[in-house]
């Protein structure tokens, strides 16, 4: 009876919560409103409660919590390196950081869905179970993948790709133990389809 209030506050959740992130500059407030965003893809599927939806649902939740683990888990090693989290403070970081870069674009990759990458299985199933019950809504869903290529763009770009400043020239990579949890997220964030639906 409620399917409806669910399925609105979904796509409430997801465009919301993309349009927050996109406006952010603080690196940490980002990748929580962008986990607010994809909770919404997980209200969908609940909502339209099918087969495919749901297990969409639930794929959504698994591989978010990879996916923003990762977010975290790199935004966090750029503070200790860098002591800010503000996006227009931090440029170049490519230069110094490519390992933990290599690893945000990963998970921002996989957290816009892209194909082969463990957020597209989830959203995928999402969609295609909710379209035939809220097919309005499930199209203003997509938007939500729209921003989120956006804000995950637009924050590499600002904060990654740019010439490298003189005060960031003494900042060093993710080394020796630091490594384990990023190379560990992104093999989770990675798996293919048939990885995840064994897990």
């Amino acid at each position: 009876a409620f399917a409806w209030l669910v399925c609105g506050l979904g796509v409430v959740s997801m465009v919301y919560g993309a349009f927050a992130a996109l406006a952010q500059k603080d690196f940490k407030r980002m990748v929580a409103y962008s986990s607010v965003s994809h909770m919404g893809y997980v209200l969908l599927g609940v909502a339209a409660m099918g087969e495919v939806g749901i297990t969409g649902a639930a794929l959504q939740m698994v591989t978010h919590g990879t996916i923003t683990g990762l977010l975290f888990a790199a935004v966090g090693l750029i503070y200790d390196k860098a002591h800010t989290r503000q996006i227009p403070e931090l440029q170049g970081l490519m230069h110094r950081m490519p390992f933990i870069g290599v690893a945000f674009m990963v998970a921002g990759f996989a957290s816009l869905g892209l194909p082969g990458l463990s957020g597209f299985v989830a959203e995928f199933m999402v969609f295609t179970g909710a379209f035939g019950v809220f097919g309005f809504a499930t199209v203003l869903g997509v938007l939500g993948i729209v921003l989120s290529a956006a804000y995950i763009l637009w924050t590499a770009q600002r904060s990654l790709f740019q010439t490298l400043p003189h005060r960031w020239e003494h900042l060093t990579d993710a080394v020796g133990v630091e490594r384990v949890p990023l190379v560990v997220l992104v093999n989770e964030g990675s798996a293919s389809a048939s990885e995840i639906v064994l897990v």
